[in-house]
């Protein structure tokens, strides 16, 4: 996957968290129902960030930016700064 379909996935997950929250606010969903999505959401997002950041970490020292990998929401999550 490329930087521009990575940031055109961003895209779309952050809009629909967006129509998530706001079907909430009209009542359409539960507060349960929408803590789950969000929570799938925001792994998914997190997936991405982190696939964007390695491949912009590899093209930074010379390295080929198409050997990153997809690393599972709990690595993402529960990673150390």
């Amino acid at each position: 996957m490329d930087e521009h379909s990575i940031l055109t996935q961003i895209t779309t997950l952050v809009d629909q968290e967006h129509e998530l929250r706001t079907q909430f606010q009209r009542g359409e969903l539960t507060g349960d129902s929408e803590r789950e999505q969000l929570a799938a959401l925001e792994g998914a997002l997190d997936q991405c960030w982190d696939l964007l950041r390695q491949r912009r970490a590899r093209r930074e020292f010379g390295q080929n930016t198409d050997d990153v990998q997809v690393r599972s929401v709990e690595q993402v999550e529960n990673y150390r700064q």
